[in-house]
């Protein structure tokens, strides 16, 4: 049985599907205005785990992420470069979609933009005025909190403070801030607009989400997930005037990713200490690297992020990368044993129960390293067989499948310049011409290949260089 942490009843709850065997998954994707960071990314590979696991768990996934292309933050953005709101948002739009695939993020299945289903939101508020729940004032439209009595329930807001029809404009507000949100903003100077049947303006926040979400999953779906941060508003308004609309529950399953932070610090621009996937490659990480930290510590957990604690992922995971290698280019007898087969079966099992269980991320790692602690003895008592190389590559295989962090292509495929660099170091060697071996061995490690002499010949691995920082 799967359970997850509810941040709607504040309880952990057996999963169970509005449809046997279907998933329908919403999660929080970039507002673009800025190219995300690494706090950015520790929820969406939270969400990728999430994802997978469901996925090797049998379920099919219909994943929907929303673009954030239309709000105060792009308006702004757009406003100050002197361009418009396409032309300011698509470089941020093109380096997410760069940077997911970087870090081996499964696509959702769609991306919906807001500026591309205004309608759906149009006819969302048009709903909610005509229930009563929404009323106008200066052209703009908000959403009575007095009219719905369970507001806060998601964020446990205090309402003791309410004051019916004071109204904010802003998308975003004081954490501690409750009054009445705009569903429909009227149209200013130098702001993108569109003309409806409410007038001209554009959508407030609160509201894309709502509408996209139904329009693609329907008005009750099993699992919405974002950041801690998007609790109180965001998802709270959207529960609202989903359900205000609806008359339906919402979600059923609302999954929330804690911060990250940098050395203790909470990352901001003022600080200077936030980080984009970008700064790291310049400083020559590996984007799997990065995955392997973000996924490492448990999602309802702090994580803080420092270059020491990236090196230790980096080693882990180069612990896992070779591994992965060695065992396959063993030279082993035919045949399997029951030891490898019941190393293989326990790694499983524990890696699945341990997910099942919250996505509990320690459990399931330590059964991964388990599984090659054990692996490794069997290889070096000699007991191990080729049949069992086999099974445990397969296993390590689906595993990654959920984790995501390994590169598994065939290592064994280089272009022909570097083959060709590694048999003139093979007849350098011969030759017994040492000083241009080295160089050529230099040259390969400058390009990422690994080179090993055994008795059986040279040997190579891809790797990426970890420079210093």
């Amino acid at each position: 049985m799967i359970r997850f942490f509810n941040s709607l009843s504040g309880r952990a709850e057996n999963f169970r599907p509005l449809q046997p065997g279907k998933v329908g998954l919403y999660t929080c994707g970039p507002t673009v205005y800025d190219y995300a960071h690494i706090g950015n990314f520790r929820s969406y590979v939270f969400e990728d785990l999430l994802k997978r696991f469901l996925v090797i768990s049998d379920f099919q996934v219909r994943h929907v992420m929303n673009i954030t292309d239309v709000d105060d933050k792009t308006i702004q953005g757009a406003r100050e470069r002197g361009v418009s709101l396409e032309e300011f948002t698509r470089p941020y739009i093109d380096g997410f979609f760069q940077d997911i695939r970087k870090l081996n993020i499964l696509p959702a299945d769609v991306y919906p933009r807001a500026t591309e289903h205004i309608p759906e939101m149009v006819r969302l508020v048009r709903r909610l005025l005509d229930k009563g729940f929404a009323y106008q004032k200066d052209g703009s439209i908000y959403f009575s909190i007095a009219k719905f009595p369970s507001y806060g329930r998601l964020s446990r807001v205090d309402l003791a403070g309410l004051q019916p029809g004071r109204r904010g404009d802003s998308d975003e507000y004081a954490k501690d801030s409750v009054h009445d949100f705009a569903l429909w903003k009227k149209a200013k100077e130098g702001e993108p607009s569109w003309t409806t049947e409410l007038g001209d303006g554009r959508p407030g926040w609160h509201i894309e989400c709502s509408a996209m979400s139904s329009a693609y999953l329907g008005e009750t779906f099993d699992i919405h997930c974002g950041g801690v941060d998007n609790i109180f508003p965001h998802h709270e308004n959207e529960i609202a005037q989903s359900e205000a609309a609806s008359g339906k529950p919402f979600v059923r399953t609302w999954l929330h990713c804690h911060h990250l932070i940098r050395d203790g610090e909470k990352m901001s621009k003022s600080k200077g200490n936030q980080l984009t996937l970008r700064d790291l490659s310049d400083r020559g990480v590996d984007p799997l690297d990065l995955r392997f930290l973000l996924l490492g510590t448990h999602y309802r957990k702090t994580l803080n992020f420092t270059f020491e604690g990236l090196d230790q992922s980096c080693s882990a995971r180069r612990r896992l990368q070779d591994f992965f290698y060695e065992l396959g280019h063993m030279s082993l007898p035919p045949g399997e044993t029951l030891p490898a087969r019941e190393a293989a079966d326990e790694g499983r099992r524990k890696f699945l129960d341990g997910l099942g269980d919250d996505l509990n991320i320690s459990t399931a790692l330590t059964a991964v390293f388990e599984l090659v602690r054990r692996t490794n003895q069997l290889a070096e008592a000699g007991t191990l067989r080729a049949g069992d190389a086999e099974n445990i590559l397969s296993l390590v295989r689906d595993l990654d499948g959920v984790l995501g962090v390994l590169d598994l292509r065939d290592e064994d495929i280089l272009p022909e310049r570097l083959r060709a660099m590694i048999e003139e170091r093979e007849t350098a060697r011969r030759e017994k011409d040492f000083r241009l071996a080295d160089r050529l061995r230099d040259a390969l490690l400058r390009e990422g290949v690994h080179l090993e002499d055994t008795k059986d010949g040279v040997r190579w691995k891809v790797r990426k260089n970890v420079p210093s920082r």
